[in-house]
């Protein structure tokens, strides 16, 4: 575990003030944070205070260290609103052996429900936008871990193992890596995202950037809720064609099958956590600009005093980025997909002083490499049980990997696009 000083958390204030720029317009080149929705949500640049750490334990451990911090500042809010207070910025690995980090930024700017606070340790209130972002000029593409023909193989390996029983649903992570002209402005992939996916978190930690659709846990003040994604398929832009292929969706044995898992691992997790929770008994159709999802979204009040920091140790992974049996599944993992997925499908979010917040799945994003800022590996996954076909898979892998292309090429999604990107892995 590394930590850096937390002396100049003494004091913090957040306070109100008048509307400024959009959220993402305010961020500068280096050390940008971010979770966006719509529109609102939290922007933070700068480092008070840092931890890194690894391990099975992670969780637990960045909960004490985040207490120890919250402990020793004196607040003063203003607001009193979901974000307002110090807040930390964190992103966790997938396995117990990749770097999670927690960050507390030097400002913080917050805009929810039509009000606009700032939230800082040293004083500065004004709201001005940062210069524009850079593109990144000309992006290469190269395999990552696998090829694609070694991916399919993969999965057809997966699919033998799951019809043999020894194991229900396999989650299976594919890479691409991507190199810039220009060192990568993270501003530029970040509004693009924002605008492409506005239904989607768009968050940035430490070099982690991307839109997920899927929200692992929400807490505030006790209520908690939890989206399930599982069983896609890619649209196709014509609005009949994708009237009937969502109807089709919903009624697909191996994706409701494939979505059931998630429900189930989710609601496991978090029911020893509540008094009451609301599993919905069927999913909804989640439509986005280049994809499809079926969703749950499961609902509940948590009456043993856990912080979001307990109910993620309890939630991760989960069925939708691992498989089930969990314990089994990550076995398989580890034996054949043959990638690092570092902090990809891990929890991203942030914390407040309570414990509570908001942490997503790492998902439809990417990753700046630390010692080369024109270098990043771009991640997809996808779900494997009895009946998956490794090709179809590889074609849900490229949809998948459509937001964070087009966000580095400045390119708008469609789900032309997305037809056209499923058919090549370049």
């Amino acid at each position: 575990m590394t930590t850096t000083p937390v002396q100049a958390l003494r004091a913090v204030r957040s306070v109100a003030v008048e509307p400024g720029p959009d959220l993402l317009d305010l961020l500068p080149v280096s050390g940008a944070h971010a979770w966006v929705r719509e529109g609102e949500g939290l922007v933070g640049w700068g480092c008070l205070a840092r931890l890194e750490v690894s391990g099975p334990d992670r969780f637990a451990e960045a909960e004490a260290w985040w207490r120890s911090v919250v402990a020793g500042t004196d607040v003063v809010d203003e607001i009193g609103v979901h974000g307002s207070g110090p807040v930390a910025f964190g992103s966790f690995s997938f396995a117990d052996g990749g770097s999670s980090v927690l960050v507390v930024p030097e400002v913080v700017v917050g805009h929810r429900d039509g009000q606009w606070w700032v939230t800082t340790a040293t004083g500065g209130t004004s709201l001005t936008a940062a210069a524009p972002a850079q593109p990144p000029g000309a992006v290469r593409y190269a395999d990552g871990s696998r090829t694609a023909p070694e991916w399919v193989a993969v999965v057809a390996e997966a699919v033998r193992r799951i019809e043999a029983g020894q194991v229900g649903k396999v989650v299976l992570a594919r890479d691409v890596e991507a190199r810039t002209d220009q060192p990568l402005d993270l501003r530029w992939p970040l509004h693009r995202l924002a605008t492409d996916y506005p239904q989607c978190w768009t968050f940035c930690v430490d070099g982690l950037l991307g839109a997920t659709p899927e929200m692992l846990v929400r807490l505030e003040r006790g209520a908690v809720t939890s989206r399930v994604l599982a069983g896609t398929l890619a649209r196709s832009g014509v609005t009949a064609q994708d009237e009937r292929k969502g109807a089709g969706l919903a009624r697909s044995i191996k994706d409701v099958e494939e979505h059931g898992y998630g429900v189930r691992s989710v609601a496991d997790a978090l029911r020893p956590h509540c008094a009451v929770l609301d599993v919905p008994a069927a999913p909804f159709v989640l439509e986005l600009p280049n994809v499809m999802h079926l969703a749950t979204d499961v609902a509940g009040q948590v009456t043993d005093g856990s912080t979001s920091f307990g109910l993620l140790a309890s939630l991760h992974p989960s069925a939708a980025v691992c498989g089930a049996p969990t314990a089994t599944a990550l076995e398989v993992i580890s034996e054949i997909e043959g990638l690092d997925r570092g902090r990809y499908a891990g929890p991203v979010g942030w914390v407040d002083a309570a414990g509570d917040g908001e942490w997503g799945i790492a998902l439809r994003c990417a990753e700046v490499d630390a010692a080369d800022p024109h270098r990043l590996r771009l991640f997809a996954g996808c779900g494997i049980v009895s009946g998956s076909k490794p090709d179809a898979e590889l074609a849900e892998s490229m949809a998948k990997l459509v937001p964070m292309r087009s966000a580095l090429e400045g390119q708008p999604v469609t789900a032309a696009r997305t037809a056209r990107s499923t058919s090549s892995a370049d």
